[in-house]
């Protein structure tokens, strides 16, 4: 078998000490910056592997960061990830990704996982029904926890979310000032955070219009490109005649679009939708989706940063930190026409 590579064995090829060599694989500023360059080369020239696990037992620090959202595969969670991902690069931490799914078991198996590997933190956006004693698991096991996207009743912890309330009022505002009166809200749950509040800025909207709220306008459960979709059918067969729709997320909104041109209507004339946050695919839609901004890379960044500053020992204050969405109209939305 071939002997394992040790930091003595680079020490002795570049006639250095084997504490500037862990130094150096460390990024520690301590270490010229050359100097650590032409360390990291000797070390993959001679094949060798950081061991994180001794690294911990003489740190307490892993380097490892979990994070556990809904789906990955829905681009707002995607977005966030990559301002996280590119905030812990800076920092050399790697992070371990789990999607929940809204099983509030599997994202258990997965904190306790990550207390058993060391981790050092933990971001989520909690499962539906997520007991505080899931949080406070991380949290008295010394794995400080940052939520994003969603909050949790009787969790005091650094929540970093756009303001739903204020960004859905803002598009259904958008669509008030284009005479829309009838206006229907498609997709989302009552048991989130998220959904809860997002009505609720619909609502709002409404109300200081002097428009009544009509339950009956509001199509819950969609939250999905296929959602939107299916809803489609409902949305146009509503009895009120809807002329406009306020969509949960972008995915919905893209996805009632295509429902409404395959039923033969023109969406920015016929009918118009918006979307909720400013993903890659609105801009590029058919028509291109006017939507809220709920400024993802802000959020990711934001709760990387306030949880490296825990484990450095500064402490961002607890509670919720609301990222103001700001408006993105294009051509999806337009004056009203009665149907």
């Amino acid at each position: 078998m071939a002997q394992k590579i040790k930091l003595s064995t680079i020490a002795e090829s570049l006639g250095l000490s084997t504490a500037t060599i862990s130094l150096a694989l460390r990024d520690s500023p301590l270490v010229a910056a050359d100097t650590r360059e032409k360390i990291k080369e000797q070390a993959r020239t001679l094949g060798y592997i950081y061991n994180r696990r001794a690294a911990s037992l003489r740190t307490s620090r892993s380097g490892i960061i979990g994070v556990v959202v809904h789906d990955v595969m829905n681009p707002f969670y995607g977005e966030i990830l990559k301002a996280i991902e590119s905030e812990l690069d800076r920092s050399r931490h790697t992070f371990i990704l789990s999607n929940h799914y809204d099983s509030v078991e599997k994202q258990r198996t997965f904190i306790e996982t990550l207390l058993q590997l060391g981790g050092d933190g933990v971001i989520m956006s909690p499962a539906i029904g997520t007991p505080i004693e899931d949080v406070k698991l991380a949290e008295q096991n010394g794995m400080p926890a940052i939520l994003v996207a969603r909050t949790m009743d009787g969790v005091d912890l650094p929540t970093y979310r756009g303001d739903d309330s204020y960004g859905i009022s803002l598009a259904t505002n958008h669509l008030i000032g284009l005479g829309h009166r009838t206006i229907a809200m498609i997709g989302g749950t009552d048991q989130t955070s998220t959904g809860r509040d997002r009505y609720q800025g619909y609502v709002n909207a409404l109300r200081k219009a002097n428009i009544e709220v009509d339950p009956n306008l509001r199509i819950p459960g969609p939250r999905s490109m296929q959602g939107g979709y299916e809803a489609a059918v409902n949305f146009l067969s509503l009895p009120q005649k809807p002329t406009a729709a306020v969509c949960w997320n972008d995915l919905v909104a893209i996805g009632l679009m295509n429902g409404i041109a395959r039923a033969g209507l023109i969406v920015g004339q016929d009918i118009s939708v918006t979307g909720y946050d400013d993903l890659e695919q609105a801009a590029i839609s058919m028509p291109a989706l006017t939507t809220v901004s709920n400024q993802q890379a802000d959020v990711g960044r934001l709760a990387a940063r306030a949880l490296l500053d825990r484990l450095a020992g500064s402490h961002e204050p607890d509670g919720i930190h609301l990222i103001r969405p700001e408006m993105r109209i294009r051509q999806s939305t337009g004056i009203c026409r009665p149907r």
